[in-house]
């Protein structure tokens, strides 16, 4: 494979744009899917069928579309018929062969299969549909190599052979007892020092580390990072091997999720691209856009209860950005440690207790320090007006102490409930901490105008 540079792209565009097939076969020829792939995101539907249909390969052609982004995957397949996506899906394994199936409409996917020539590839896809996408079973795939412990060594590298020939990549070795059950994993260095064993059971690795079929993706991330794992095993209730999951699967399924995380915390309410239509990406912004303006509402009704008191006390309203804007840092601060903390496994639900104390002790730091900051600063910039100089200082407090406990409690409560904490980091915290300070800075206010007058 050549490395694949600008000039590349440039000569393949103009090939397309003059119709030279021969040329435009030559120059993708020498490239990787991945390679592929991307020069499709260069060209429209047309050009990307076009050059689509001159790779000559078809196991190529399948890698390129596993390789595509899943709207311009869907593009491609909507020009294709059922047979010709089973003929690709015949040529997949079969984690990946799942993942394009789950792309198509429901109803299109049983007519797939029927025209996938391997029954064992279908009777494994079959399968596989059963799980959750988002668990072990969905990202495992069958491709594996197996022995069964009673093997003897010469027979093991014999069965281990013929297996090999069907797989693109060789990672684990898998054990299993008569039942097809996981008992070990056979080290490859012992086929080298211990050829002529009588038993594989005798020099297998017990007790490997596996996965059960329901195990969410997060929790499978965290083994892997924690455990510098390519491969794992992935077993049923009973204990038997029923596929394996490869590192590559877990980091593009991390990957889309930690995207989706984002945008969530965003204030994107689905998953868009920077090339969707935009229709597409102005459904996904608008939601929050019309919440923060219903909040907005709210914020003027609050503040016209106390239009009397900044008609009075003009200073009052010149602090109005602080006690918003700080509030909402601090929410988003505290609910991003709490996120994060979940995600990567250092922050565990059963520990809500303890969090909530620790961010209590650095909300009450925090807001010590801010409110003293502000309050010297008044006091020197408005020597006469100590009622606000009170009043915007003891509303930071409340105001950050108040951000703090949301930050926390929030994406901790949703996590609980099985809902994405990510939502606690955007637009959800900005705003009702927004809404919040401005209630306390006004009963705040009116409570010190009320003792020490205007």
């Amino acid at each position: 494979m050549k490395e694949f540079t600008d000039q590349d792209i440039e000569r393949i565009e103009q090939a397309i744009e003059a119709g030279d097939e021969t040329t435009a076969r030559n120059e993708i020829a020498e490239l990787h899917p991945a390679d592929i792939a991307e020069l499709f995101r260069t060209l429209n539907l047309r050009q990307a069928e076009w050059l689509f249909n001159l790779i000559s390969d078809n196991e190529t052609k399948a890698d390129v579309l596993m390789e595509l982004d899943e709207d311009d995957r869907r593009k491609l397949l909507e020009g294709m018929n059922p047979e010709e996506i089973g003929h690709f899906i015949d040529l997949l394994d079969t984690d990946d062969a799942v993942d394009l199936i789950q792309e198509l409409d429901k109803d299109e996917r049983q007519e797939v299969i029927s025209h996938i020539d391997d029954m064992e590839q279908a009777g494994n896809i079959v399968d596989l549909l059963q799980y959750d996408e988002d668990t072990a079973g969905g990202l495992m795939g069958t491709e594996m190599i197996v022995v069964n412990e009673n093997w003897s060594m010469p027979q093991c590298i014999k069965e281990m052979r013929a297996q090999a020939e069907e797989l693109d990549d060789i990672y684990n070795i898998y054990v299993v007892d008569d039942e097809e059950r996981l008992v070990g994993i056979l080290p490859l260095k012992k086929m080298i020092t211990d050829p002529s064993v009588s038993k594989i059971k005798r020099v297998m690795d017990p007790e490997p580390r596996s996965v059960g079929t329901d195990t969410p993706v997060d929790e499978l991330s965290l083994d892997f990072e924690k455990y510098d794992l390519v491969a794992m095993p992935v077993v049923d209730t009973i204990g038997r091997l029923v596929g394996q999951i490869t590192v590559d699967d877990v980091m593009d399924e991390v990957r889309e999720q930690s995207e989706r995380d984002y945008q969530l915390a965003s204030g994107l309410a689905t998953d868009v691209d920077a090339d969707d239509s935009i229709l597409a990406q102005t459904k996904a912004r608008i939601p929050w856009l019309l919440i923060g303006i219903v909040s907005g509402i709210l914020a003027s009704l609050i503040l016209a209860g106390f239009e009397s008191q900044l008609a009075a006390v003009t200073a009052l309203a010149l602090f109005i950005p602080i006690i918003g804007g700080t509030g909402g840092n601090v929410g988003v601060q505290a609910s991003a440690i709490v996120v994060q903390g979940l995600a990567n496994g250092s922050l565990e639900i059963k520990e809500f207790g303890k969090q909530l104390g620790k961010e209590v002790l650095i909300g009450l730091l925090n807001a010590t320090v801010i409110a003293s900051v502000i309050f010297i600063y008044n006091l020197i910039t408005l020597p006469g007006d100590f009622a606000v100089t009170l009043s915007v200082a003891v509303s930071l407090f409340l105001v950050v102490m108040f951000a703090t406990l949301c930050g926390t409690i929030v994406p901790l409560t949703l996590e609980k409930l099985h809902i994405n904490p990510a939502l606690a980091t955007g637009p959800f915290i900005q705003i009702s901490n927004d809404i919040v300070g401005l209630v306390i800075y006004v009963f705040i206010s009116k409570w010190c105008l009320g003792i020490f007058g205007a």
